[in-house]
């Protein structure tokens, strides 16, 4: 499986193909993904995706293709695909989607301790995101009739690779449905819900695979009808790349959210602030928080205040006339609401400390101290890190990685296998030919003293 692997690894903006052979990448390539919004619904459509996923496959050299033995799927967590009594799907609910709000603040209001032992049971947050919430809000609307069938992205995917729907335990345990201790549907939820575990995928592990059917290793130019891993959640992989690539347990990604993760032997779960805890594999979980708020702050601060230039350009200029502090501007970075510790899609941005002496390089700096600051928060959330693994696109900027390092005061490492891709890869066997991270940022002891002094009363 492992001669040439193919790693796919399916997020809400774009799609990444990865060619790996003995640790070395052969090939890659990118799609980009459409998503939609229709009033508070946030959704790709199924066949899109699936179309994506074939022409980004068939973009890699043929002789390539010929050569891939095994190949496996990363995807984006949280995600609700309604099918119809075996009709064709047609809209992926994202992540994003806010439909369930109102319905899940009543649930939460009426049923507080429910809430948290459905929490317990399952380690996921409740919170919109979730196919729990989803579900919930779809049932009490009636939009769907009882001979509806409720999978993802992932169960789309493996039923059209591997012809049946299947469902790993590391994308499941994201879903509010499923019991962590017992690595199966929760009876009691499900009940909660009116649903049937017959609505559901067949749940498998992270390591299982499959075989590529015939007519798509034809379609595709695979010709060896590689062998299909079910693989993990781009959260989890992202996680585990990490840990293998620096042997550090806890890492920091920042793309268009972002999250703090740590990977663990055994669950962790805290009822306060409710802490993620998701399967990535026998005897190890992906403990962490997340944030609406990562490198979509920075692509909103361009539109709203920097929308005739190349904000990304400019962006280190801005921060080098700048000192930490930005001259006492604050900006709590809640744009999109927030995940942890909130879980509130009701939680709102707000600037405080504008002064005449507030400049257009203050403005540009406070956006990124406010989304470092709350990720602070985040940090302490999952257990005091004095070292860090990054991945996502925000660290493609040495000045904002330095800023990371400086503001959560902890050595950051970054190395180009801190992907889902790499993960998938060590998932399936795989093993890291080059030990040593490629950059590592230590924090500059000078700023990260003030920012210390600083975040004590930064939310308050």
């Amino acid at each position: 499986m492992l001669a040439y692997f193919l790693a796919i690894d399916v997020g809400t903006t774009a799609i990444k193909f990865t060619v790996i052979h003995e640790g070395q990448v052969q090939a890659v390539h990118q799609e980009q993904v459409i998503s939609y919004q229709e009033g508070l619904a946030h959704f790709q459509r199924a066949a899109e995706i699936l179309m994506q996923v074939k022409k980004g496959i068939l973009a890699l050299p043929k002789k390539i293709r010929a050569q891939i033995s095994g190949l496996g799927f990363s995807t984006a967590m949280h995600s609700l695909m309604p099918v119809v009594n075996g009709s064709t799907p047609d809209k992926i609910f994202l992540w994003s989607d806010q439909q369930s709000g109102a319905c899940l603040k009543n649930f939460k209001e009426k049923n507080p301790e429910l809430a948290e032992k459905f929490y317990l049971k399952t380690g996921t947050p409740i919170h919109a995101m979730s196919p729990f919430a989803k579900i919930l809000f779809f049932q009490a609307a009636k939009t769907y009739g009882a001979e509806v069938a409720w999978y993802g992205i992932k169960e789309w995917l493996l039923y059209n690779f591997c012809g049946a729907y299947y469902l790993d335990y590391s994308v499941a345990s994201a879903t509010g449905l499923f019991n962590l201790a017992e690595k199966t549907w929760d009876a009691e939820i499900l009940a909660y819900l009116g649903v049937d575990m017959a609505q559901l995928a067949t749940l498998v592990d992270t390591t299982a695979t499959f075989s590529l059917t015939a007519a798509l290793s034809t379609e595709l130019g695979l010709t060896q009808q590689p062998q299909v891993l079910a693989g993990a959640s781009d959260g989890c992989l992202a996680a585990y790349a990490s840990f293998i690539a620096t042997r550090l347990p806890d890492s920091l990604t920042i793309g268009t959210s972002g999250a703090v993760r740590k990977v663990s032997s055994t669950p962790l779960l805290k009822a306060a602030g409710q802490n993620f805890c998701y399967y990535l594999q026998a005897n190890q979980y992906v403990v962490g928080a997340p944030t609406n708020n990562g490198g979509n702050i920075l692509a909103w601060g361009q539109q709203q205040f920097f929308p005739h230039e190349d904000f990304y350009q400019s962006l280190n200029g801005y921060l080098k006339e700048t000192t930490p502090g930005a001259h006492g501007l604050r900006f709590f970075p809640y744009v999109y609401g927030e995940r942890a510790p909130f879980w509130s899609n009701e939680k709102s941005a707000e600037f405080r400390g504008f002064t005449p002496q507030v400049t257009r390089s203050n403005l540009a700096r406070s956006l990124v101290e406010g989304v470092l600051m709350n990720l602070k928060v985040l940090q302490q959330m999952v257990g005091e890190t004095k070292a860090l693994s990054l991945s996502g696109g925000f660290f493609q900027n040495a000045t904002l990685t330095q800023m990371a390092a400086d503001i959560l005061n902890a050595t950051c490492y970054l190395a180009a296998e801190n992907e889902p891709t790499f993960g998938l890869y060590y998932l399936a066997g795989g093993v890291r030919q080059a030990p040593e991270a490629s950059q590592i940022f230590q924090p500059q002891s000078q700023n990260a003293a003030t920012y210390e002094k600083i975040f004590v009363n930064y939310f308050a």
